[in-house]
């Protein structure tokens, strides 16, 4: 086993702190030897100037990480991804999704009044939503419910903290 290469690619898979007992369990190596390994890599990554992540420690813990002096790259890629957010079709269809899960494709058409295949699988690659199963009606039509991306998206910890349709229609001006 290539140790080097079995750590920058959990540091790399995990992207938070990993600690050192974590990744003892893993390679089942002591922590010592990991840590003279993590140390040498530190110094292989921070030291040259041609990479651009680097190895951070925290504590008893270890993150691989982007190097400062890239930030700016990085902030013009975060902005473009920004900009393709989500649009009016997808909000609305992930809306009546989340308030009236598990719910049918054919349900949210008659809400929306629109067809919405392709907003649906887009919900679906975007990991917000997916399939939960099927009605057992005739044609087994798919029902779909919101994902844990979706709680994160929104800083949610649990689909009840959705606020009330009440609380929403109090809030819209017609």
């Amino acid at each position: 086993m290539n140790i080097k290469s079995v750590l920058e690619s959990l540091l790399f898979a995990w992207g938070e702190p990993l600690s050192i007992i974590e990744m003892s369990k893993i390679l089942e190596k002591p922590a010592d030897s990991i840590i003279l390994v993590l140390d040498e890599m530190i110094s292989e990554f921070n030291d040259n100037e041609d990479r651009g992540l680097i190895i951070q420690k925290f504590g008893d813990s270890y993150q691989l990480t982007t190097k400062k002096a890239n930030y700016e790259y990085i902030q013009n890629l975060l902005e473009t991804t920004v900009s393709k957010s989500l649009s009016t079709a997808a909000l609305e269809t992930l809306s009546i999704i989340a308030y009236k899960q598990p719910v049918t494709k054919v349900d949210i058409e008659r809400i929306r009044g629109v067809k919405c295949s392709q907003v649906v699988k887009g919900l679906i690659d975007k990991g917000l939503i997916k399939e939960v199963g099927r009605l057992d009606k005739p044609g087994r039509p798919v029902i779909f419910a919101t994902t844990d991306e979706f709680l994160r998206h929104f800083g949610l910890s649990s689909i009840d903290e959705l606020p009330s349709i009440g609380d929403i229609a109090s809030t819209v001006e017609v």
